[in-house]
């Protein structure tokens, strides 16, 4: 066992083509709070966790970013208003496990960047 224990996700990141393009996306679409922002990055807040939108500053880090699942409430209810805002979505909310009286639904979409992201949502059967 370490003595210094990794406590939790900091911060992720999030390669981006077009920074202005990609800020206005998390910005209006997803809802989320602007930091703040230089030139090649842009810093996000998702309820305590940091997104940070960058430019790569080579070809190593110039590629689609992991899929980052966002907990929603109201999966339907969401996945309606970004449809309304013009996100493409790759698929409907749908059910992708039930354990005892829990369902956990997901939908999965693209940002401006080509990157894919999901939402999540833990419901009662």
């Amino acid at each position: 066992m370490s003595n210094n224990p990794i406590q939790k996700i900091g911060q992720i990141g999030i390669p981006v083509k077009n920074l202005d393009r990609a800020i206005s996306f998390y910005q209006e679409q997803l809802g989320l709070p602007l930091l703040f922002n230089t030139e090649t990055m842009a810093f996000f807040d998702c309820d305590g966790v940091r997104l940070v939108l960058s430019i790569p500053e080579n070809e190593q880090f110039a590629h689609p970013s992991s899929v980052i699942y966002f907990q929603v409430e109201k999966m339907k209810e969401k996945y309606e208003e970004l449809l309304a805002k013009g996100v493409s979505f790759l698929d409907e909310p749908h059910v992708v496990a039930k354990v005892g009286q829990t369902e956990t639904w997901m939908t999965f979409f693209r940002d401006t960047e080509d990157n894919v992201l999901a939402f999540i949502s833990e419901v009662m059967a």
